[in-house]
């Protein structure tokens, strides 16, 4: 048994820590939401007063906020607390300045690190089906790892410090124009005849195929599991999708790389979160994709 801070207990983070305790790991968590910490109270964590009171005898301290600057914060706060060896493993889904930045306070402490963002939305941290990338040292790796496989089913090491948000942020840039691309396929072939059933039948079976249209298809019918089906109900929301596009294009940016159709898919979503469906599951696009050609 590993005893385990855990900071950051919401949508993803509170599943996340639930998991580590079924797996019989002692967990002490925080945040900032007394709705979150009462629910994974419920779930065996101990909650603690304070982020800095996680570190206390923990092995392994585990962190699930909303930005790089937050993350930065946090650990400012405690690094300083912790015992010399800790490791210190940020699950959040930031920008790779921050996440080196963090790293760096980690050495400064004495801390190992990993950054390890995650894919698999709140059903993936519900069910511990997670796929973690993660950037860091083959040391901090391979110690990090037996707590990443009790929330996740498939844990890949990306490289060094940062590489895991690297590896996120690419991972969603391709997933969120895909998404544009599958949903304005179908307001076509809706407006050409074509039913959503034998769209997805055809286009399942052909080069078209994708992610986003066999396991997320953004109209409802072909795919019983989808949030199309559940009335957008989030798994993924448009704003974090938003998010992550806005991180990609800030990256690539910063190293002169051409992501012309990331940087267009960007705009959608901010269109997206103009007409009222940032809290809608991202494939709700296919709602801006259909209201903006009614209105051509």
């Amino acid at each position: 048994m590993s005893n385990i801070g855990f900071i950051g207990l919401g949508n993803m983070g509170g599943p996340m820590a639930a998991n580590l305790v079924k797996a019989g790991e002692h967990v002490h968590g925080f945040d900032v939401v007394a709705a979150a910490r009462d629910a994974s109270a419920k779930d065996g964590v101990q909650i603690v007063a304070n982020a800095r009171a996680t570190v206390e005898n923990a092995d392994i301290v585990v962190t699930m906020l909303p930005a790089g600057e937050h993350v930065l914060s946090v650990w400012n706060d405690i690094a300083p607390h912790a015992r010399q060896g800790t490791l210190f493993i940020d699950c959040s889904t930031i920008d790779v300045a921050s996440a080196r930045q963090a790293h760096k306070i980690g050495a400064a402490n004495g801390i190992a690190t990993l950054d390890a963002p995650v894919s698999g939305g709140v059903g993936g941290a519900k069910a511990a089906t997670l796929t973690f990338m993660v950037g860091g040292s083959t040391h901090a790796f391979e110690r990090g790892k037996p707590a990443l496989e009790r929330m996740g089913k498939r844990i890949v090491h990306c490289g060094e410090a940062g590489n895991g948000q690297v590896a996120k942020i690419c991972n969603n840039m391709i997933l969120g124009a895909s998404m544009i691309a599958v949903s304005e396929a179908f307001v076509l072939g809706e407006r050409l005849g074509l039913s959503h059933q034998a769209m997805f039948d055809v286009v399942a079976a052909s080069s078209g195929q994708c992610w986003s249209l066999t396991s997320y298809c953004p109209v409802p019918g072909p795919v019983p599991a989808s949030p199309a089906n559940n009335g957008y109900k989030a798994g993924f929301t448009a704003a974090l999708m938003l998010k992550d596009l806005k991180l990609a294009k800030a990256a690539a940016d910063s190293v002169k790389a051409d992501t012309a159709i990331g940087a267009h898919a960007a705009r959608i979503y901010e269109r997206a979160a103009e007409e009222g469906l940032s809290a809608e599951d991202f494939s709700a696009i296919v709602k801006l994709v259909r209201n903006r050609s009614d209105a051509r």
